[in-house]
C-alpha cells in the first residue's frame, strides 16, 4: 500500500515538472533567439574596431616615419653643431699652440696636441681636412724633436718617472713606436760598444762571444725589471732589442767565424765550430730560461726571430756538415797508421785500428748530435761510409803488403827447406781482426740508429706518413702549436725540405723496423765481409806457401827423393777451430793433400779419381802435372 503512494507521489512530480517545462519554452526560445541577436550585433561591432585599428596603425607609420627623419635632421644638426665648436676648438688650438710651444712644457704641449688630434676626428669630412692631418703631424714631429734630447738622457740614465711622462704622451700621440725606437737606439749603441770593445782584445773567439752574449744576458735581467715598470710588453720590447743589437754587430758573427776557420787547420775546422756553436747553445738555453715565465706574454713571432738571429751563422755550416764532417774523419784516418816495415808491426797496427777507427765515427755522431741538433743525420751517415770505405782500402793494400812481404805469389826459389808458420800465425790474428771489425761494426750500427731516434726523432711526430703531404702539414702545424719557438727552431726545414724530408723517412722506417734491423751501414757492413774474406784468403794462401816449398823440392829428384820429402813434411798440428776458420776440415782434406802429394806422376791421374776436383787440379798445377 505504502509503495503505491509512493510511485503515484513520483509520478505527479514527474508530471508538474513536465507541465512546467512545456509552459516555459517559448520563453528560452525568445532568450535564444535576443542572444543570436546580440552576437550578430558584437560581430558587427569586432569588424568597425579592426578596421579603426587598421587605420590607426597607417596613421601611426606615418607619424613614426615623421619623427625617425626629424631625429635624422637632429642628428645632423648635432653633428654640424659639434663640428663646428671642433672647427673653432680646432681654431683656438691652432693659435694657442705657439705660445704653448714655447713653454717647452712637454705635458703641456702634448695635451694640446691630444686635443687637436681629437678635435680632427670630427672633421674628416671638412675640405681642409687632409691639410689639418699635415699640420698636426709637423707639431708632432716638433714635439718629438724637442724631447730628443731629454728622451735619450731618460733612456740612458733609467728615470723611471720621467719614462713613464714620455710613454704616456707618445702613447696619445700614437707615436709609441717612434719611442721605442729611441729606447733601442740607446741601448743597441752601449751593447754594440761592449762588441767593439771586446773584438779588440787578443782573446779568441769563443772567449770573446761567451762575454759579449754574458752581456746580452745580463742586459736583459736588469732592463726586464725596468722596463716592466715602463713598457706595456717589456718582453717584445727587450726581445726586439736583442735582435737589433745581433744583426747590427760590427764585424758581424758570420764574419768573425769565417776569419776564425781561415785561421786554423784543416782538422781542427769542425772543431772550432762546434765550440762556438755550443757558446750559442748555452747562451740560447739561458735566454729561454729567463724568458720562460713571461713566454705567454710575448710575441712569438718576434721570439722566432731572436731564436733564428742567435743560431743563424751556423746555418751555413750546419747544411755542410756532411762534407765537413768527412774531411775531419779523412785527415783523422790518416793518423792512424796500418803498413809498417815489419809484418808483426803490420798485423798490430791492423788489430789497433780497430778501436781507433770506431772511436773516429763514435766522436763524429757526438758531434752531429751537438753540432746540428741530429738534423744533419744523412750526411753523418755518408761521412762515416767515406770513412770506413777508406779504412777498408788502407786494410786492403796492407793486406796486399803483407802478401808480398811473405811472396805468397813468388815461385819457390830455395833448394833447402824450412819449415816456417809465422805467415800462417799472423793471418790468424788478422782474421780475428776482421771478427772484430764486424763484431764492432753491428754493435756501432744498433747505437748509431739508437743516438739517432733518441735525438732527432722528436721532429717525428704522431702519425706521420711519408707518402702523405697531408701529414707532413699536419705535423708542422701540431710543431707550431707547442708554442715555444726555443724548442721548434728547425734550420733543415727552412733550408732543404726535400733533405728534411728524407730524414723523416729514415726516422720513421727506423721507428717501424726497430733500430737492431737498421740498414744504415749496410755498404760498410758489406765491403768489411770482403775483407775478412781476404784475409781468410791470406791465411789460406799462408799454409800452402810451405806446400809450394816442397812441390819445388819434389822436382829436384836429383837433390831429393818424394818419399824423403813426404816422410818430411809437417804434421799440420793445427787446432780445429783455426782450419775451421780456413773453411777446411782437419782431417780429410790433409790427408787428401798428402795423398796427393805422396803419388807418383805417372799415376797422379788415377790417384786423384776419387778425390776432390778442385784439390787435384791446385797440387797438379803447384806439382808441373797434366791432369
Amino acid at each position: 500500500m505504502k509503495l503505491q503512494l509512493f510511485i503515484q507521489e513520483v509520478n505527479n512530480s514527474i508530471e508538474e515538472s513536465s507541465n512546467q517545462a512545456l509552459q516555459n519554452m517559448p520563453r528560452v526560445l525568445r532568450d535564444i533567439e535576443a542572444l543570436k541577436q546580440e552576437a550578430s550585433f558584437l560581430k558587427d561591432q569586432m569588424i568597425l574596431v579592426k578596421e579603426d585599428i587598421k587605420r590607426f596603425e597607417q596613421d601611426t607609420v606615418q607619424s613614426m616615419q615623421v619623427l625617425v627623419e626629424i631625429d635624422q635632421v637632429k642628428s645632423r644638426m648635432q653633428l654640424a653643431a659639434e663640428a663646428l665648436q671642433e672647427a673653432d676648438k680646432w681654431s683656438t688650438l691652432s693659435a694657442d699652440i705657439e705660445e704653448t710651444f714655447k713653454t717647452q712644457d712637454v705635458a703641456v704641449i702634448s695635451g694640446k696636441l691630444t686635443a687637436m688630434q681629437g678635435s680632427l676626428t670630427m672633421l674628416v669630412d671638412t675640405p681642409d681636412y687632409s691639410e689639418k692631418c699635415v699640420q698636426l703631424e709637423a707639431l708632432k714631429n716638433r714635439l718629438e724633436a724637442l724631447t730628443s734630447t731629454q728622451i735619450v738622457s731618460t733612456f740612458n740614465s733609467l728615470a723611471t718617472d720621467q719614462a713613464k711622462l714620455f710613454v704616456r704622451v707618445f702613447t696619445e700621440m700614437d707615436r709609441m713606436p717612434q719611442l721605442l725606437a729611441y729606447y733601442y737606439k740607446c741601448h743597441k749603441a752601449q751593447l754594440l760598444s761592449v762588441w767593439e770593445s771586446i773584438c779588440q782584445s787578443d782573446a779568441p773567439l769563443k772567449q770573446q762571444l761567451s762575454e759579449f752574449y754574458d752581456t746580452l744576458l745580463s742586459t736583459w735581467h736588469t732592463q726586464l725589471q725596468w722596463s716592466s715598470q715602463v713598457f706595456r710588453n717589456p718582453c717584445e720590447v727587450l726581445t726586439v732589442l736583442m735582435i737589433q743589437t745581433l744583426g747590427a754587430m760590427v764585424p758581424s758573427i758570420p764574419d768573425c767565424i769565417a776569419v776564425a776557420l781561415k785561421r786554423c787547420s784543416g782538422d781542427s775546422r769542425l772543431d772550432v765550430l762546434l765550440e762556438l756553436h755550443q757558446t750559442a747553445a748555452n747562451f740560447s738555453r739561458s735566454l729561454e730560461a729567463a724568458m720562460q715565465p713571461h713566454l705567454g706574454e710575448c710575441n712569438l713571432l718576434k721570439v722566432a726571430e731572436l731564436v733564428s738571429c742567435v743560431y743563424s751563422p751556423y746555418k751555413t755550416y750546419q747544411m755542410q756538415y756532411g762534407e765537413l764532417e768527412e774531411t775531419n774523419l779523412l785527415i783523422q784516418l790518416s793518423a792512424v797508421p796500418l803498413e809498417r816495415g815489419e809484418v808483426l808491426d803490420c798485423v798490430l797496427e791492423l788489430t789497433h785500428s780497430v778501436q781507433k777507427v770506431f772511436g773516429l765515427a763514435a766522436a763524429a755522431v757526438d758531434r752531429c748530435v751537438k753540432f746540428t741538433d741530429g738534423l744533419s743525420v744523412c750526411g753523418l751517415i755518408k761521412a762515416l761510409r767515406a770513412l770506413f770505405s777508406k779504412y777498408v782500402s788502407d786494410f786492403s793494400v796492407t793486406l796486399q803488403s803483407i802478401r808480398k812481404k811473405y811472396k805468397l805469389e813468388d815461385t819457390p826459389t830455395s833448394e833447402v827447406f824450412t819449415e816456417d808458420w809465422t805467415a800462417f800465425q799472423n793471418s790468424v790474428r788478422i782474421i780475428a781482426t776482421c771478427g772484430e771489425l764486424l763484431r764492432q761494426c753491428g754493435a756501432f750500427e744498433q747505437q748509431l740508429s739508437n743516438k739517432i731516434l733518441g735525438r732527432a726523432g722528436r721532429f717525428l711526430w704522431e702519425g706521420f706518413n711519408p707518402r702523405s703531404l697531408t701529414g707532413l702539414q699536419e705535423g708542422v702545424a701540431e710543431r707550431r702549436s707547442q708554442k715555444n719557438p726555443w724548442q721548434e727552431y728547425n734550420y733543415l726545414q727552412q733550408t732543404n725540405t726535400a733533405e728534411y724530408n728524407t730524414l723523416l723517412e729514415m726516422l720513421h722506417s727506423l721507428k717501424e723496423k726497430g733500430t737492431g734491423n737498421s740498414s744504415l751501414l749496410a755498404e760498410t757492413r758489406s765491403a768489411l765481409t770482403r775483407l775478412n774474406q781476404q784475409a781468410n784468403q791470406l791465411a789460406f794462401d799462408s799454409v800452402f806457401l810451405q806446400i809450394k816449398q816442397q812441390l819445388f823440392l819434389l822436382n829436384k829428384p836429383e837433390v831429393c827423393t818424394v818419399e824423403t820429402l813426404t816422410d818430411d813434411l809437417p804434421a799440420f798440428s793445427l787446432s780445429p777451430n783455426v782450419m775451421d776458420a780456413l773453411g777446411l776440415q782437419t782431417s780429410k782434406t790433409l790427408q787428401n793433400i798428402v795423398t796427393l802429394l805422396r803419388a807418383k806422376p805417372d799415376e797422379y791421374r788415377q790417384t786423384a779419381k776419387p778425390l776432390p776436383r778442385r784439390l787435384a787440379s791446385a797440387i797438379a798445377t803447384m806439382r808441373g802435372l797434366e791432369y
